[in-house]
């Protein structure tokens, strides 16, 4: 009996040059690990915030149960900030972000293409300079040693962390305008929870 295993999905970038293919590629499978870091800082946040509330209830009923967790508060701002930036490159990927289409469906086919690129374009730039901004004030928070007031943690590092996610949102404009420019899919329904039919 002759076992066959599924083929495995074709790129949506198969026709772009070889080149730019194995970068775009390459920066699907970022945006993919952008949404499960994402997903993780989430769930992460969502387990320090019951730990947080079974103490405080616990504290109630037994005297040596400290009343909270001294970072809780602190690690979950640290844990939003994360689970914002992350997963904000496979949203994107996903056409998940709000946008305004109104424009879009009411010109030429040329003409959206033509929006579609400089939209990305504008994407990228602001957030290159956003993530290049992030960049030096983590880098700056590392130089001077500074660290939180409730934990002594070291600030630079949530802030290189949000700065990761920061660089994988501005890959993924690159991407894209990449992708309109070559006439590529803009969008991979596959990376959804539940495909679009």
């Amino acid at each position: 009996m002759v076992s066959v295993s599924p083929a495995a999905p074709q790129s949506l970038n198969a026709a772009a040059p070889a080149p730019l293919r194995i970068l775009l590629d390459g920066i699907d499978r970022l945006g993919r690990l952008d949404g499960w870091i994402g997903g993780g800082c989430l769930l992460t946040l969502t387990l320090l915030m019951l730990c947080e509330v079974a103490t405080r209830f616990l504290s109630n009923f037994l005297p040596f149960f400290p009343p909270t967790i001294s970072i809780a508060w602190e690690y979950s701002s640290y844990l939003m900030a994360a689970s914002f930036t992350f997963g904000a490159a496979m949203t994107l990927r996903v056409g998940g972000h709000i946008r305004v289409v109104l424009l879009l469906k009411n010109v030429p086919a040329p003409f959206q293409r033509a929006i579609e690129i400089l939209s990305a374009a504008a994407g990228f730039a602001f957030m290159a300079f956003l993530t290049s901004a992030m960049a030096k004030f983590a880098y700056g928070a590392y130089v001077r040693g500074q660290v939180s007031t409730s934990s002594d943690t070291p600030l630079w590092f949530p802030e290189a962390v949000v700065t990761f996610g920061m660089l994988l949102l501005t890959l993924q404009f690159l991407a894209r305008a990449i992708q309109a420019t070559l006439g590529l899919p803009l969008e991979d329904h596959r990376m959804k929870a539940s495909p679009v039919e």
